[in-house]
């Protein structure tokens, strides 16, 4: 009995190291050389296109879904937390975080990620359009977000950690 279930585990260990190695040696085709590639090129965390997008994108929320009217009437201290921190192979983002000035007084900080050619999958309607060209004639950028203390169902977990890289 003993010598089948050292069997099994050596067997299970052989596998799993075989599956891990192969994972690592899987080729790296950096996003801007693929078949449709994508350009690396993504606004910066203080856009002002990035900040309308979130501004309006909240306030659709807050009134559709919480009832409460809350907006976003400015931002201040951007700060780049992350580019590209996946990987080169993966779709080009910059994640950032800023301070969220609020209709009710507070100050919340919200982190979010900007991501290249995700226009429709990325919530943004806006790049349906561009989609099957992957022009940015009309911008083709997804904006996820997350404020912090107003994520109410944690859908980014406890502290918005899910929206940093």
């Amino acid at each position: 009995m003993r010598r089948v279930f050292a069997g099994i585990v050596m067997a299970l260990t052989c596998v799993s190291a075989f599956s891990g190695a192969m994972a690592q040696n899987r080729p790296l085709v950096p996003a801007e050389k693929r078949y449709l590639p994508y350009t690396g090129e993504v606004p910066a965390c203080d856009s002002p296109w990035v900040q309308g997008r979130i501004q309006s994108r909240f306030y659709e929320s807050e009134r559709e879904f919480w009832g409460s009217g809350l907006q976003f009437t400015g931002f201040d201290q951007f700060r780049e937390i992350g580019f590209r921190s996946n990987g080169p192979d993966y779709i080009p983002r910059r994640y950032c975080t800023a301070r969220g000035h609020l209709t009710d007084g507070k100050i919340r900080q919200v982190t979010y990620w900007i991501g290249e050619d995700l226009g429709f999958a990325g919530g943004d309607f806006m790049g349906l359009f561009a989609f099957a060209g992957r022009t940015n004639i009309i911008n083709n950028w997804g904006v996820t977000f997350c404020v912090q203390g107003l994520d109410r169902n944690y859908a980014y977990g406890l502290g918005c950690e899910a929206a940093r890289p």
